[in-house]
C-alpha cells in the first residue's frame, strides 16, 4: 500500500508535519541549525532561509512572528497545501484507474 503513495506526497506531508511539531524560535534568535548551504558558508542574506521557521510559527497561532520571521510563509504554507490536495486527488485517480484494469 506505502509503494502506491507518491514520495512527494509523503514529503511534504511529513515536512509539515514535523514543522507543526517543532519548538517556535523567537524572532532574531541567533542560534539554529539550518540546512541552508548559503547560512552554513556564512552568508547572512538567503531568500529562503525563516520559511521553515515562519511556519513553525504559523502552526503555534503565531501569524505576526511568522510575517517577521519571512513574509513568503504563509503563501509558501498554501502552496504546499495545494499541491497536497493535486497529489491526492492523482493518487486517487491512479487507483481507480488500475482497479478497473486501465493501467
Amino acid at each position: 500500500m506505502l509503494s502506491r503513495i507518491p514520495l512527494e506526497l509523503i514529503f511534504w506531508i511529513s515536512a509539515l508535519v514535523l514543522l507543526a511539531l517543532a519548538k517556535p524560535e523567537l524572532h532574531g534568535h541567533e542560534h539554529h541549525f539550518t540546512l541552508c548551504p548559503l547560512a552554513n558558508m556564512g552568508i547572512d542574506w538567503c531568500p529562503g532561509c525563516g520559511i521553515g521557521r515562519a511556519l513553525t510559527q504559523l502552526f503555534h497561532g503565531n501569524i505576526a512572528e511568522s510575517i517577521k520571521l519571512h513574509w513568503f510563509g504563509i503563501p509558501a504554507l498554501l502552496i504546499i497545501i495545494y499541491r497536497i490536495v493535486i497529489l491526492i486527488k492523482l493518487s486517487i485517480k491512479f487507483l481507480k484507474y488500475k482497479e478497473e484494469g486501465y493501467v
